[in-house]
């Protein structure tokens, strides 16, 4: 897998995955920007490519001050989660590591504790 990238076996559907995502999300007021479906973008467009749709979220509270202390982090923000179907058909889901934010950015602990929770919301989609 890629580095920076934390990446959990998914029981569900590439879509229930990021709908249960998106529920919890929801549930704990942590703003959900938007959806795209890679795979449906791409059928419009006469192309093919196993579901993959990525969920945008996060919290200005939270993602504006590390913006501030490391304008290039806004590259990676808001936080992303990739719902994708590997080609034996297992699903998985990906969001970046926050120690490779972190370490990419030079980020003071204290910045990084609400990416940090962000996380266990994650993988709680996954249960």
């Amino acid at each position: 897998m890629a580095t920076g990238i934390i990446t959990h076996p998914s029981p569900y559907t590439v879509p229930e995955t990021l709908d249960r995502l998106e529920s919890l999300l929801q549930a704990k007021n942590i703003k959900v920007f938007t959806r795209v479906d890679h795979s449906g973008e791409a059928e419009k467009a006469g192309l093919q490519m196993p579901p993959t749709q990525l969920l945008i979220f996060g919290n200005p509270k939270g993602g504006t001050p590390i913006m501030l202390a490391a304008p290039l982090s806004a590259i990676d923000l808001p936080i992303k989660a990739l719902a994708w179907q590997d080609a034996e058909g297992k699903v998985w889901l990906s969001y970046n590591d926050p120690q490779y934010l972190k370490t990419r950015f030079s980020l003071p602990d204290e910045l990084l504790a609400p990416i940090t929770g962000l996380s266990a919301v994650i993988e709680q989609a996954l249960t």
